[in-house]
């Protein structure tokens, strides 16, 4: 009797993860101190490496972390690109989106812009990366794509996420006020 109600458990579980999976990837795709999964999960994509458990990695979560409070809490730019790096996933969005934003910060346009596109690469609804690189076109003056940014996270999370309230304010400043975001 133990193993039917195992496997009906079971059963039952899988099938409320189905029905919350598409909501549960837009809430996570925002981003925070823990990654999380790429919205596509195509098995078509190839990758030298099977690294869909860097999330499961204690080790990963914790080196991740550890650079995510270096560039929000302790603003070191360069010394979490080096942690990040460490980690050697890059595949995963949100380390390949804070590597273009600690760039950024920097003020290496040209190898953050590398960055956002890997992370956009490695999973196209990651808002955080919709964001921070429509921050990026603005720094560089390119309204036009910026606005681009903000109607990709509107169709991915809506006009209520922190990413899109985050782009669309700044795209109310005047432009040309060479503002740094």
């Amino acid at each position: 009797m133990t193993r039917i109600a195992i496997r009906l458990l079971t059963l039952a579980m899988f099938a409320a993860a189905t029905v919350a999976g598409p909501m549960v990837n837009v809430a996570k795709a925002a981003g925070g101190d823990t990654p999380s999964p790429p919205t596509d999960s195509s098995k078509d994509k190839k990758k030298k490496h099977d690294r869909s458990s860097s999330i499961d990695d204690q080790k990963f979560l914790e080196g991740y972390r550890a650079a995510y409070a270096t560039i929000y809490d302790r603003h070191d730019y360069t010394s979490a690109i080096a942690q990040l790096k460490a980690l050697d996933r890059d595949e995963v969005a949100d380390v390949a989106n804070l590597i273009g934003y600690s760039y950024r910060k920097l003020g290496d346009y040209k190898v953050s812009q590398v960055w956002y596109e890997r992370a956009l690469q490695a999973d196209p609804n990651h808002v955080r990366t919709w964001q921070y690189y429509g921050l990026w076109q603005l720094e560089q003056g390119n309204r036009e794509s910026a606005q681009y940014h903000l109607g990709r996270i509107k169709q991915i999370c809506g006009t209520d996420c922190a990413e899109y309230k985050s782009l669309a304010m700044a795209l109310q400043q005047p432009a040309g006020t060479g503002l740094v975001y």
